[in-house]
């Protein structure tokens, strides 16, 4: 059992799986900050100042009665809210967040077919069209293309 755990362990996929893991725990802090220090701010401005991780809805009264101040006050005192600010600022940090990946995940994939283009094409010398690599003769210009 321990020999089959060592074989696991040690395949590439295993290995991979981890990295990719830890790397993506590390990403999730830098985007978290990018949204919470960065983002955030500035959206809370535009719209008046708002703190939308204040916002809720009193359920039950707590210890103390209300009105509460904010989303901590009325914890402490015990009282029974709808925290639906906090659930506010959680959509509009997985949308911030998706459009993020998605800017990165489009940037590399122009780069993987950049440099895919530039080893499966080459220019031709005469009219300076981009061709297939293997091609001998133009099929722009037609002129015949020498090794």
């Amino acid at each position: 059992m321990l020999k089959g755990f060592k074989e696991f362990i040690t395949r590439g996929n295993a290995v991979s799986m981890a990295v990719g893991i830890i790397i993506g725990i590390a990403f999730a802090s830098i985007i978290n900050s990018l949204v919470s220090d960065i983002i955030m701010p500035p959206i809370g401005l535009i719209l008046g100042g708002a703190d939308f991780s204040n916002l809720f809805v009193l359920l039950k009264q707590g210890a103390t009665s209300g009105p509460y101040l904010s989303l901590d006050a009325a914890r402490e005192a015990g009282a029974v809210t709808l925290n639906y600010g906090v659930f506010v600022n959680a959509i509009i940090s997985f949308l911030i967040i998706a459009l993020v990946l998605f800017f990165i995940i489009n940037a590399v994939n122009r780069l993987k077919k950049k440099e895919e283009e530039k080893i499966s094409t080459k220019k031709c010398p005469f009219c300076f069209s981009v061709i297939d690599i293997n091609a001998t003769r133009c099929p722009y210009c037609t002129s015949e293309l020498k090794e």
